[in-house]
């Protein structure tokens, strides 16, 4: 079987800057308390006029100038998002007419924020199957369902859009993927209405339940108690040593709590990437969005291991290692 590499990356974030205390205002929270508590110091949120797609075809059009490809070489599509455009049709739909990407199939994934590594392993297996070029995208707008006077979520999340670009038999190597999820923790993250459990109307509207929602300590606990026997047993599954580990690109969700896993999983010789403190957390976009900075500034290097970590709703944990 020919295997599948990362030939190309590419992100694309707002122009506009909010700090934390203009997040937080509405909170009741300053900036000092959200760097203690996050380690976030800004982040962007997109303008009135923008939505997922739109962030997210300006970092695929990224990613395809990293490639060296264009968007007609493209036969597949896959946008991994919790916060799409409209509940239907796909925003991968609008990603692919943005593009002009006239011979993809395109399609969404929500795996909320381990969407990218479940979006990667459904474009891997496809290309595997069918030849040809992916191009993978995260991308949330997490701006238009965050409570304002909701001090746990209104000042970790911002926009943005992060993209690779895949094929056979070159870039660099995904040697493997795993997905996990754990479905009877699916309330501890949440957007309670607008589905067909309980549609967002009028009454649900007034009693706020469009936004976001997070159990922020059993979140934590989550990812304290289950993180790292996942990472080390993917470890194990792909037939590397912890010493192994060049780099480390974990789900940007809150610097405090990844420096403590990161201490927890134990990887001497791996270097944590985090773009949170200026962007937040981006949800499916956190992922893509600092492994392009990290290659966008020469962080890998040949024959480096690189290993992808999201975690979130659902609850789910997804992990990709890449060889560059």
């Amino acid at each position: 079987m020919t295997e599948v590499g990362v030939l190309g990356t590419g992100a694309h974030v707002p122009d506009r800057v909010v700090s934390n205390d203009e997040a937080g205002a509405a909170a009741g929270v300053d900036d000092a308390w959200v760097i203690r508590k996050t380690a976030i110091r800004e982040r962007r949120w997109a303008a009135p006029e923008q939505a997922t797609s739109d962030l997210a075809a300006s970092a695929g059009r990224a990613a395809l100038r990293s490639a060296g490809i264009t968007a007609g070489q493209l036969s597949v599509i896959v946008v991994a998002t919790s916060t799409p455009d409209r509940p239907q049709p796909p925003t991968a739909a609008y990603v692919q007419h943005l593009l002009g990407a006239v011979d993809a199939a395109a399609f969404d994934i929500n795996a909320v924020c381990s969407g990218e590594v479940f979006a990667l392993a459904a474009a891997e297996g496809i290309l595997t199957r069918r030849g040809g070029h992916a191009l993978v995208i995260g991308a949330d707008v997490y701006s238009r369902i965050l409570n304002p006077a909701d001090r746990r979520t209104v000042v970790l999340f911002g926009d943005g859009a992060g993209a690779m670009v895949l094929g056979l038999g070159r870039g660099a190597r995904i040697r493997s993927i795993s997905a996990h999820t754990f479905g009877e923790l699916s309330g501890l993250i949440e957007v309670p209405a607008g589905g067909s459990r309980l549609p967002a109307d009028r009454a649900a509207l007034d009693a706020g339940l469009q936004y976001f929602t997070m159990d922020g300590r059993a979140v934590r606990s989550f990812v304290e108690e289950r993180l790292p026997l996942l990472t080390k047993q993917f470890l194990h599954e792909s037939g590397v040593g912890p010493d192994d580990i060049g780099h480390f690109v974990p789900h940007q969700a809150n610097g405090v709590m990844l420096d403590s896993l990161f201490a927890e999983l134990a990887l001497p010789r791996a270097t944590m990437h985090l773009t949170l403190t200026r962007y937040g957390n981006t949800g499916a976009a956190s992922i893509p969005i600092t492994l392009a900075e990290a290659a966008r500034t020469g962080a890998f290097r040949p024959g480096d291991l690189v290993l992808l970590a999201g975690f979130g709703g659902g609850m789910a944990a997804g992990f990709a290692l890449v060889e560059w």
